[in-house]
């Protein structure tokens, strides 16, 4: 990195006096995608990346040139410059730490020490698993990645960090040659491939292969408002969705949150506690700094019920009167925009059995299936992955496609009881046409009077 840490200094000390900003991006990568469609191999995908970005402030607005060739670096400095002197804008930047830093993630099992055969086997093993009686086709997907980052800015700072993310999903489909269902399931970490070494491959297909073919007998679910326990995995979802989306500083900006000027007003139930913490090594969203160089560190959200704070960039926070909370991130290429990281909603203390005890006729609702949200007008919907009547405390028929929907800060008031236990998912978010890893999750989750629409 020294080479280029020199490279990128010339450029800074050349430049900087003539803009009132600049910070440069710089990354190499190596990375692997397998697809594999019944069994087959459809694709690979392996390749190295290297590239850099260069952005400038001046006048209040952004000039910002990429390129995967250092060659040019002087050229897109020169372009960079040309597009903010041609601009006039409102950006100024939060306050921010002078870092210098160096961090590598901890890898016991490199990818690079792992061949394309073996991952291939591993997604075998899993597909076959899944492909019991009555599941008719199945989709496994293998992507790791190792990247090298370098970020310098025109204030002083100087940031590497090493990082390895893999992640490995199964889709599997069961049909009774009437109605078809769906299995799905992900693994993944920042971490090496001991993360998928250490799991037993067998069970993780096994499981998603009996989802698909439990939904066959599952009968269409009934509409109108239940009491929900929601699992782990839908609370990330509703947590990420409902709220997440809406404390996102631009979001904010734009005029087009729910949550506009609601800071200090009580949001939601007194026992809920959320997170936003890109620094949590276990989650898929974790990264030391954000793509701004601002360090990261637990961001608490909703405090006893209450909004205390946002997501923001150093653009962002600067316009809204905070502090940024680190939560720029991009891939290089693209320019940064405000995002989550790990979103969770914090665990209480009911035992899994006692949130059910109480319920005489209510709704268990596990996994996702996706849903989406306005945060403007402030209601969202989701679609589980299976579901459960709920009788006289006891957890009796299973229910097919069942939706969730209504209004944010109802929903979030009307969350009554926390389970003790505590799961994080691997995900990936978009927005704005960019997509970054992200953890969400949180505990089972008790929310009275909910809305629950049945599609079968």
């Amino acid at each position: 990195m020294e080479e280029y840490i020199n490279l990128f200094e010339n450029v800074i000390a050349k430049t900087s006096p003539k803009v009132d900003y600049m910070d440069i991006r710089f990354g190499m990568g190596e990375n692997t995608s397998i697809l594999m469609k019944d069994g087959n191999v459809d694709e690979i995908n392996t390749g190295m990346s290297l590239g850099a970005r260069i952005r400038v402030l001046n006048n209040g607005a952004w000039g910002f040139a990429y390129t995967t060739d250092l060659s040019k670096i002087n050229e897109i400095t020169e372009t960079a410059l040309k597009l903010s002197d041609s601009l006039k804008g409102d950006v100024e930047l939060s306050k921010s730490e002078i870092v210098k830093d160096k961090v590598e993630i901890d890898v016991k099992i490199p990818f690079n020490d792992v061949s394309i055969e073996e991952k291939k086997n591993i997604m075998k093993e899993a597909n076959d698993a899944a492909s019991i009686d009555k599941v008719n086709s199945t989709t496994v997907s293998y992507v790791d990645g190792e990247i090298n980052e370098l970020f310098m800015n025109s204030e002083g700072s100087e940031i590497q960090v090493k990082t390895s993310r893999v992640r490995m999903a199964l889709n599997a489909s069961a049909t009774d040659g009437e109605i078809i269902q769906f299995g799905h399931g992900s693994l993944g970490g920042v971490k090496g491939f001991e993360l998928i070494a250490d799991e037993d491959i067998e069970e993780f297909g096994r499981k998603i292969g009996e989802k698909a073919v439990r939904l066959l007998d599952a009968k269409p679910a009934p509409s109108g408002q239940f009491p929900v326990i929601a699992d782990p995995e839908l609370t990330g979802v509703l947590i990420h969705e409902a709220l997440g989306h809406a404390v996102e500083g631009d979001i904010i900006l734009q005029n087009d949150s729910i949550l506009k000027d609601k800071i200090g007003t009580q949001i939601a139930s007194d026992i809920v506690n959320i997170f936003d913490d890109a620094s949590l090594r276990e989650g898929f969203g974790y990264y030391p700094y954000d793509v701004e160089g601002v360090k990261t560190k637990p961001n608490q959200l909703v405090k006893d019920g209450k909004l205390i704070s946002l997501l923001n960039s150093r653009e962002t926070s600067s316009k809204l009167g905070m502090a940024s909370s680190g939560n720029a991130r991009s891939i290089i290429a693209d320019q940064p925009i405000v995002r989550m990281s790990n979103t969770f909603l914090q665990p209480g203390d009911y035992e899994f059995e006692e949130l059910f005890e109480d319920v005489d006729n209510g709704i268990y609702l596990k996994g996702s299936r996706g849903g989406q949200v306005d945060t403007g007008k402030g209601i969202f919907q989701f679609n589980a992955a299976e579901g459960y009547l709920i009788e006289n405390g006891e957890i009796t028929t299973p229910l097919r496609d069942v939706s969730l929907s209504g209004n944010i800060l109802e929903t979030l008031k009307n969350i009554d009881a926390l389970g003790n236990d505590f799961k994080l998912g691997v995900g990936f978010c978009g927005k704005d046409g960019q997509t970054a890893p992200v953890g969400d999750g949180g505990p089972h989750t008790r929310i009275l009077n909910a809305l629950v629409g049945g599609m079968g």
